[in-house]
């Protein structure tokens, strides 16, 4: 796996500053000389304060990301992220954030993906009636270590003031939007040089990247051997009957196409009846 990366270059497809925390660990565990190019503009791929709708889903966005990078630059392997915010898919009413990262590998044809959903994050927004309500609102949402964006409603996208990180220029922009539109409407900038705890987030994912690619074949020794599906059935501690919990988890190299299935991914044997459908129904 050394000889794949070991002295490559991987341009980190991005403009908001994720190099920081992508680089050092490339570096050190894939030993990839990471570089940026600065006139990337990954917005042209959607803004999350929506004058640039995103077209297609985050994975698809991640690899435009990529391929864009690649074109401009030259180089032939590079890695993107691509983040979601909104409530968590199976804790309700929570809110979270959904990163995608992905890895294009173009001289091997390969790729690398992973996901990390957080409920670490202070993503959040709110019409605001008075200073007093946008000091409250700031200080929830952890200003100014976090940014803030305001604009006139939720959904206006002129006059927008982005990346507000002093009590000055919050100040000042919400004079001026309260001058001219008589509201206000404050939230959370999700862009990762702004937001602290979304940089965070795709840390964990980068981490969790590695280890995906630093898994090997046991066929063919190539990177990337990982989890491309599972099947439930571990069966119930009290009636024996299978459950919906994973029995087995089936691994797969994107090199030579090698699979595996992995018993009792979790390390349990048995299910707790609670979860059963025979003695819980």
């Amino acid at each position: 796996m050394g000889k794949i990366f070991k002295g490559r270059k991987i341009i980190i497809a991005t403009k908001h500053k994720k190099e920081n925390v992508i680089a050092p660990l490339l570096t050190k565990y894939l030993n990839l000389e990471c570089i940026v190019y600065e006139e990337l503009d990954t917005d042209e791929f959607g803004t999350f304060t929506g004058e640039k709708e995103r077209l297609n889903d985050p994975l698809e966005t991640a690899r435009q990301k990529c391929f864009k990078a690649m074109e401009l630059s030259g180089c032939d392997m590079a890695i993107a992220s691509e983040g979601s915010f909104g409530l968590h898919p199976t804790i309700f009413f929570v809110p979270a954030d959904s990163e995608i990262l992905l890895l294009i590998d173009k001289k091997n044809k390969l790729e690398f993906i992973t996901s990390e959903i957080s409920t670490k994050t202070n993503f959040n927004g709110s019409q605001i009636n008075s200073y007093k309500e946008l000091e409250d609102f700031a200080k929830s949402v952890k200003f100014p270590a976090h940014g803030l964006i305001l604009r006139k409603s939720k959904d206006f996208n002129e006059d927008i003031y982005k990346g507000i990180t002093t009590i000055r220029d919050l100040l000042t922009a919400y004079k001026t939007l309260m001058s001219k539109y008589g509201s206000v409407y404050a939230e959370t900038d999700m862009r990762a040089l702004y937001n602290p705890t979304r940089m965070k987030v795709i840390k964990t994912a980068v981490k969790k990247l590695i280890t995906k690619i630093k898994t090997q074949c046991p066929k063919c020794n190539a990177p990337g051997f990982s989890i491309i599906g599972a099947k439930p059935g571990l069966v119930c501690r009290n009636c024996g009957a299978p459950t919906r919990s994973t029995l087995l988890t089936i691994l797969s190299c994107q090199s030579c196409s090698f699979t595996k299935e992995k018993m009792y991914p979790h390390g349990r044997f048995f299910e707790d009846p609670m979860y059963c459908d025979s003695c819980n129904p």
